[in-house]
């Protein structure tokens, strides 16, 4: 093995012998949520990746298949309430094909592929009842398909047809569903299955379709507009939208708290439709047509006289005369005007608005100047027979100043809190500071007594050996002697090595004291109870 390598484990293994009990401990759970991670990551990266087989399966179907799946060896998981079957990536078509090669035909399961297997031989009654289970299949399963919906059926009730166009009677269907765990059905999903459902059946209207859920609830009646519950939802919209409206204009006027408003509505559901005709003429219009007839005619004749007895003509005489008619017809222009007016539902038939306000609030502010406010803003119809009223009154602020001081005592408590929070942010950054620095001590004070055998080493260098430069002596040998030196000082003599040796231990004595205290009591202690033999 390489020295460097070498090295490097003598370092390591030199730094865990100098942990503490406490720091083994702490490495060890370390090492060992290391190696837990790594299996863990290792199963993951080598389990298969899973894709769907078949979804939206029903039990006998996800039996079969699970079964088949089973005597193949194949590895599965079962994920949406056991209708979806997850294989490995690698096997899906082959597994598809094998499921298809044994005869079963997850997707074959009602609607139109009865009408496969029926025979030329079929009866009208059996090809009509067939078709109708067909039809009851396909509106099931495009009922489950919608969302929160896991389990849909649907009877369907066809009258036969008739020759007598009087006494045919309509189609009506019943459609039970069953909700996914915590799914309510919306009234707009509900509205879209009889929608669907009428749409579906030649002749059903939405009237004639009835939805029931798994807890029994009827969630559509027969018989009913096919609004399920859309005309309640509208109203209460429009109630809340004109109270909002003048809660907020009264908000801006008194005071948040200080007005009260309540709205209700009858509204016009009923859909009419109304169709007027009226004629006009147009005076300085020309007629269309004009025709004049005259008729002229001059002679004599013998008059008839008057009747006499018995109805017996008694004559007077002959007589001339003149005859003449004149006749005209005139077909003028009319104007017609054909009017078709459709009511959609939904208008407002009647409303009431009811308004009260603080009394110290509205002192100031005349009360019939209000109620003309409120009228002109929520749309009061007199003719119709709306109805509003502002009414002062004392209001009870018990539980507001109770709010008020159950806010104040929050807000102080918070206050509090962040203050305490703070404060202990501040101590522990005070008592991570002081660690560092008395860490910082620590460390320097190690780096000072490592220094200590080299700075000993150098000090017990002879300083006899070194020899001096020589000097020249041809100008200098008078002056030297004149000169007076001062006694050199007797340099200390070198320490040995068993004086080098007992000042490491010693050394290394204190740093262990310094380090780890209750481990050097604890060598003490057995150095003592051995009577210094170790």
């Amino acid at each position: 093995m390489p020295q460097q390598i070498t090295n490097v484990f003598t370092r390591l293994f030199s730094a865990i012998r100098e942990f503490t009990v406490a720091q083994r401990t702490l490495a060890l759970i370390g090492l060992a949520g290391v190696i837990v991670a790594l299996v863990a990551l290792a199963m993951w990266a080598t389990r298969p990746q899973m894709q769907p087989l078949y979804t939206d399966l029903a039990p006998a179907d996800a039996a079969a298949i699970v079964d088949q799946l089973a005597a193949n060896g194949v590895q599965y998981q079962l994920t949406n309430g056991g209708s979806t079957i997850l294989v490995p990536s690698g096997q899906v078509y082959d597994q598809r094909l094998k499921v298809a090669s044994s005869g079963i035909s997850p997707s074959a399961e009602g609607g139109y592929s009865l009408l496969d297997n029926m025979g030329m031989t079929s009866s009208d009654f059996q090809q009509n009842v067939t078709y109708k289970r067909a039809l009851e299949g396909e509106i099931a399963k495009t009922i489950t398909a919608m969302n929160g919906i896991e389990v849909a059926s649907v009877q369907l009730a066809m009258p036969e047809d008739t020759v007598f166009v009087s006494q045919s009677a309509d189609p009506t269907a019943s459609v039970f569903v069953k909700p996914k765990a915590g799914v309510t059905l919306a009234d707009d999903q509900v509205a879209a299955i009889t929608q669907f459902v009428s749409a579906a059946v030649e002749g059903m209207k939405v009237e004639n379709v009835a939805v029931i859920d798994s807890d029994g609830q009827v969630l559509s009646a027969m018989g009913g507009s096919g609004t399920h519950g859309t005309n309640l939802k509208e109203t209460q919209q429009y109630e809340q939208r004109i109270a909002a409206s003048l809660q907020g204009m009264l908000d801006r006027i008194l005071g948040n708290g200080m007005a009260v408003v309540s709205v209700t509505a009858e509204l016009d559901f009923d859909a009419t439709e109304r169709v007027s005709e009226s004629y006009d003429s147009n005076e300085d219009a020309l007629p269309l047509t004009e025709r004049e007839t005259t008729e002229e005619y001059t002679g004599t004749g013998n008059a008839a006289g008057v009747l006499g007895p018995d109805n017996i003509a008694v004559p007077e005489g002959q007589t001339d005369g003149n005859y003449t008619n004149t006749s005209s017809e005139r077909n003028n222009a009319v104007d017609k005007t054909t009017e078709r007016i459709v009511t959609a539902p939904g208008t407002v038939r009647r409303q009431s608005v009811s308004v009260a306000v603080d009394q110290q609030a509205a002192a100031t502010i005349n009360i019939n100047d209000l109620q003309a406010m409120v009228t002109a803003a929520a749309g009061i119809d007199e003719e119709r027979g709306d109805t509003v009223t502002v009414t002062r009154m004392a209001f009870d602020d018990t539980t507001a100043q109770a709010a008020a001081e159950a806010l104040t005592a929050a807000e102080a408590e918070a206050a509090e809190a962040a203050q305490m929070e703070m404060y202990r942010n501040l101590g522990i950054a005070a008592i991570a500071l002081v660690s560092i620095i008395a860490l910082s001590i620590v460390a320097a004070a190690r780096r000072r007594r490592n220094r200590m055998p080299q700075q000993v080493e150098q000090e017990a260098l002879d300083l006899g050996e070194v020899e001096l430069a020589p000097v020249p002596a041809y100008n200098a040998a008078a002056e030297l002697e004149q000169l007076e030196f001062p006694e050199m000082p007797e340099l200390p003599a070198a320490p040995d090595d068993k004086a080098l040796r007992a000042e490491k231990k010693r050394q290394d004595v204190v740093t262990l004291a310094d380090e780890d205290p209750k481990q050097m009591a604890e060598i003490l202690n057995e150095w003592i109870s051995t009577g210094g033999r170790s």
